[in-house]
């Protein structure tokens, strides 16, 4: 089977084993739960939700169903390289774990740790082995996790942009009940999937766009994003967000998934400068591109919010769009150096100090 035809199948094979549960058993526990009661309240009151849906702030859409049949066809004749030919090089992070002053740790997609003056900071974690709601179809890694979840050193906050399986993971998030007292710091809706997954209404916080919470000295901004969530049948249902992580003495800008728009420009204004942007470079189409930055955009974005260092994330772990599996890397670094963009771009396990970023080396292109 090639490669066009595994995405088929994976994606057809997600959703029936999606529908065929809930058919069989109510909505599976994957697909999370709606907002209720003063939840909801919330969520009806955002500026962000109109006409019963939470909206971009420029009109935007993913693939309209007309467009199918073409979605379909590209599929089938793609032959874009999907997986490295050699094994991707995962680091395993080694014991010197001092906090203090800025780091970024890459586990690969957008899990990231960001250990900010003195503070840790769990960026979309996924450990599973594939984003779906099964565990025997949907994407599938490309590279193992550099460290077992239970080995990721102790953290203060956990921020989620928003709530497709790339980004929020029902295992991952159960195994840091066990593992962490950390909050949770989520999108307006977002909190519904926590409670039903058992987390603690006390550990979750969430956030409209514009709105702040602080968390051991360090103080969250959910921003605005462009792009769309669900996890099930329905869409738009809770927000998705940009994140400013803002400690005493460093600031970082977290994209999250979305695409290029001007509020990029508006968040620099607003709260950078930033020592380092952590921004989403993968998963991009010309059938989606109101909603996924391209590479190009996203050094763009990286200007527009004013930061000094670009960490490239969501590219190289899971195949998510119809590009080769190093195109976005490769692009980004062209467009980084062409627009004199200090860069840095980690093995998946690599501990970045970002007060002193390595030169890139090209890693990738040896793969």
């Amino acid at each position: 089977m090639g490669r066009a035809q595994r995405i088929v199948a994976a994606a057809l094979g997600a959703a029936a084993v999606g529908l065929i549960a809930r058919a069989a058993w109510g909505v599976p526990a994957a697909m999370g739960a709606a907002s209720t009661g003063k939840r909801r309240d919330r969520v009806q009151g955002s500026p962000q939700f109109r006409d019963g849906k939470f909206r971009n702030t420029q009109p935007s859409q993913v693939v309209p169903a007309s467009d199918y049949p073409k979605l379909f066809r590209r599929m089938l004749t793609n032959r874009a390289p999907s997986r490295p030919q050699t094994a991707i090089p995962v680091v395993t992070p080694g014991s010197d774990r001092s906090s203090e002053g800025l780091y970024v740790t890459w586990y690969g997609h957008a899990s990231s740790l960001v250990e900010i003056d003195g503070t840790r900071v769990l960026l979309d974690p996924v450990w599973s082995e594939r984003v779906s709601p099964s565990a025997l179809v949907g994407p599938k890694r490309l590279h193992p996790v550099p460290v077992p979840l239970e080995d990721v050193p102790p953290v203060d906050a956990i921020v989620i942009s928003h709530d497709h399986y790339d980004h929020l993971d029902l295992p991952t998030v159960r195994t840091l009940l066990r593992t962490t007292h950390a909050p949770f710091l989520v999108p307006l809706g977002i909190g519904a999937h926590l409670e039903r997954w058992g987390v603690p209404a006390a550990r979750i916080v969430e956030l409209d766009w514009d709105q702040s919470a602080e968390v051991a000295g360090v103080r969250f901004t959910a921003t605005a994003a462009q792009h769309f969530s669900g996890r099930g049948l329905s869409r738009d249902d809770t927000l998705w967000a940009s994140w400013v992580i803002a400690g005493p003495a460093h600031r970082v800008f977290y994209s999250g998934d979305t695409g290029y728009f001007d509020g990029f420009a508006a968040i620099g204004a607003e709260h950078g400068p930033f020592d380092a942007s952590l921004v989403q470079i993968g998963a991009y189409d010309p059938m989606w591109s109101d909603i996924h930055m391209t590479p190009e955009q996203g050094v763009a974005a990286h200007q527009d919010v004013q930061a000094h260092v670009l960490i490239p994330v969501h590219w190289g772990t899971f195949n998510l769009a119809l590009h080769s599996w190093s195109e976005p890397v490769d692009r980004l670094w062209r467009e980084a150096k062409a627009q004199d963009v200090r860069l840095a771009v980690p093995r998946p396990g690599e501990r970045v100090d970002l007060t002193d970023p390595p030169i890139v080396d090209g890693w990738w292109q040896a793969l």
